[in-house]
């Protein structure tokens, strides 16, 4: 194994995994993980859903630009498509219409349907739940593992180096290059440092010398159940209008429910609550005739927000080579294309083209102001 790279990142979830692939062909990249398997916590527990409309401009720019990616993607990362349609309808009861009204407002492919529409197409529909609904037919189901595993096994074709089980202890800069000391005592080096750490990105930071940017990683509690007698295969994603709560098929024959919650938390292995498992079934049957004999499967993740839910992007002005690349929320796994490549073009000093239009806003020494 080598010791010394051009750039080391920190993390090999999905932009860790993105940023190297990007990189690996002009630099010599290592991937530093401290888990057993890349991916193991956020990557490896999203929901997998790409939406147009969802997160602040910034990640919409990003996520449209990551689109034809997913539709269409390099041989050496996939030999089919990564995106399977999977529309949305959005249920408004009285009190959440202003929410309807916000989503089609932004001009980003939502547009309002009739109730009857709704039935034909979610036949578990409660009539009288919602007084208005909305629809968009440009998200779709992604490929979650098979992106991942393409953008891994192109760093080491590329020549790149993932290195499992090498939790980040000490780091230190020295003679122009960061020292990344891992638990297994080997010692890596390189000039850049990549924090690409996810809910560990303050920690990482902290190992480093430097001071937080203030990251709350937050649990979301997923749960699968049998909605049988209902075929829910070519169902679409169906949510409330406020993100209080969704249900999308799952392995075509499952749901997949969520209460949308967002619990602060430490970083660590999250473990799904029994009460948000509970408060999501019990939101969705109050729109949908669905009963639930039993939970087949929970389980929770961390996403990781900033201090204004936007990415975090960028050099630390305090720590000469050291990238910040955190903050991705639930946004990181559909705006990974796009910002892998951004990131790369950004330490490699490239024109980012259309992407670099967001570089000010998530410049993370925003946080140091």
């Amino acid at each position: 194994m080598s010791t010394q790279f051009d750039v080391l990142i920190i993390g090999a979830g999905m932009v860790g995994a993105t940023t190297a692939a990007a990189l690996s062909a002009t630099h010599r990249v290592g991937l530093v993980e401290a888990e057993e398997q890349a991916g193991y916590h956020t990557t490896g527990r999203s929901a997998a859903i790409w939406i147009l409309n969802y997160g602040p401009p910034e990640v919409r720019v990003l996520t449209g630009l990551s689109r034809d990616f997913f539709m269409d993607p390099p041989e050496d990362i996939a030999t089919t498509a990564l995106g399977t349609t999977r529309p949305i309808i959005y249920l408004a009861p009285e009190a959440q219409t202003s929410f309807l009204d916000a989503l089609i407002a932004q001009d980003l492919g939502i547009s309002e349907i009739s109730l009857a529409e709704v039935k034909a197409q979610v036949p578990a529909y409660i009539e009288g739940y919602a007084i208005r609904a909305g629809f968009e037919n440009s998200s779709f189901d992604m490929d979650v593992a098979a992106l991942h595993q393409g953008y891994l096994r192109r760093t080491r074709q590329n020549g790149g180096q993932l290195m499992l089980r090498s939790r980040a202890g000490k780091i230190t800069r020295k003679d122009g290059n960061w020292h990344v000391e891992t638990t297994g005592g080997t010692i890596v080096t390189a000039p850049i440092v990549v924090n690409a750490a996810g809910a560990w990105g303050d920690e990482v930071a902290a190992i480093a010398g430097l001071p937080p940017i203030g990251l709350v990683p937050c649990r979301r509690t997923a749960a699968i159940i049998d909605p049988a007698p209902y075929d829910v295969a070519n169902w679409p994603l169906v949510q409330a209008a406020d993100h209080s709560w969704y249900i999308r098929p799952e392995a075509r024959s499952k749901l997949m429910v969520t209460p949308c919650d967002e619990t602060p938390m430490h970083p660590h292995d999250v473990q799904p609550d029994e009460l948000d498992v509970a408060i999501g079934i019990d939101r969705m049957q109050q729109a949908l005739a669905i009963e639930v004999r039993r939970v087949e499967h929970s389980w929770a993740g961390l996403r990781t927000f900033s201090a204004d839910r936007n990415l975090a992007f960028g050099f630390d002005t305090e720590a000469p080579g050291f990238f910040w690349c955190v903050g991705q929320g639930g946004y990181g796994i559909q705006t990974a294309p796009a910002a892998g490549q951004l990131v790369a073009d950004m330490i490699a000093s490239r024109d980012p083209g259309p992407a670099g239009s967001i570089i000010p806003a998530i410049n993370p020494m925003r946080f140091r102001r």
